[in-house]
């Protein structure tokens, strides 16, 4: 069972956001850091990198104000949830939710993801969409996308997190290239918080070189173009993202009629790849009317 613990009772202290109670969920070998909103039907919101459960704090009210219980878990390797042993495979994160969602005694939730965690929010609706009710997945393509030289520029970023050293600053993850906006001081300093912590930094390398990359192999190598989505997904990009202009999704995404049985694509003016710091409002209607639509 959840225990409740106070936000100032955290190191580094957790940055502010209304409205919000801090648990602690005790899996095996993992002591998972949960923000909670709301009441009602559960959603699950998978931050990306280097975020964590405040990713959401603008996102996660919006959908609790419409009768939603909003749940931002810190994934593994970040935030201020903690694992017995660091090391990590493809799967483990979704491995990790699965615990998760029996520990909260929840069958089914819609799924919000972004970035870094649109990775376990496919895995999941693949492998147990039994699970998943509905999806809307952020600012990365469907898993059946096919390859194109030009995304290279979507993960241009990708070396500086392969090749992470310790202690090395990780702001310029939130450059205009990235950002539709300049990202404030202090917003920038409540992101990067947890890296102070030596296991979230450490964590870095390991998750894009033995998760991100690996899956993103197996979408480039069609694995998920002979396999078919069953989870209503919407998937949402800002037209301010470089690296994922409209032509360019839907050469990649060609292959949605007959790889997905309900999947849309949807965009959000002025937006960029940080989507829900740029436009958190759009992102709270796209995602609750979905919800309604496609349930």
């Amino acid at each position: 069972m959840p225990s409740a613990g106070p936000a100032g009772a955290w190191s580094p202290p957790l940055p502010e956001a209304e409205g919000f109670e801090h648990l602690v969920v005790e899996t095996p070998g993992l002591r998972t850091h949960l923000a909670a909103v709301g009441e009602g039907r559960p959603v699950l919101l998978l931050h990306g990198s280097p975020q964590h459960w405040w990713q959401w704090r603008d996102v996660a009210p919006a959908l609790a104000a419409h009768g939603y219980r909003a749940l931002c878990p810190d994934l593994r390797g970040a935030g201020w949830t903690s694992a017995r042993d660091p090391r990590v495979d493809r799967e483990t994160r979704m491995e990790d939710l699965l615990a998760l969602l029996d520990a909260l005694d929840l069958d089914r939730v819609d799924l919000v993801s972004h970035d870094m965690g649109v990775v376990t929010a496919m895995q999941l609706s693949y492998e147990h969409p039994e699970r998943v009710r509905t999806a809307v997945q952020l600012s990365v393509p469907p898993g059946f996308m096919r390859f194109a030289p030009q995304l290279y520029r979507a993960f241009s970023h990708l070396p500086r997190f392969v090749w992470h050293r310790r202690g090395a600053p990780m702001d310029r993850t939130f450059s205009e290239r990235y950002a539709a906006h300049p990202v404030p001081a202090e917003v920038l300093a409540a992101h990067l918080a947890p890296m102070a912590r030596p296991e979230v930094d450490a964590a870095v390398r390991p998750l894009t070189r033995r998760m991100v990359l690996p899956e993103a192999a197996r979408m480039v190598g069609g694995t998920y173009r002979r396999r078919r989505l069953t989870v209503p997904t919407l998937v949402v990009f800002g037209r301010r993202d470089y690296g994922f202009e409209e032509g360019l999704v839907a050469t990649i995404c060609r292959d949605a009629g007959t790889c997905a049985d309900h999947l849309e694509i949807t965009y959000v003016d002025d937006a960029a790849h940080f989507i829900t710091d740029d436009a958190p409002a759009e992102v709270a209607e796209l995602a609750l009317d979905w919800f309604a639509r496609a349930a």
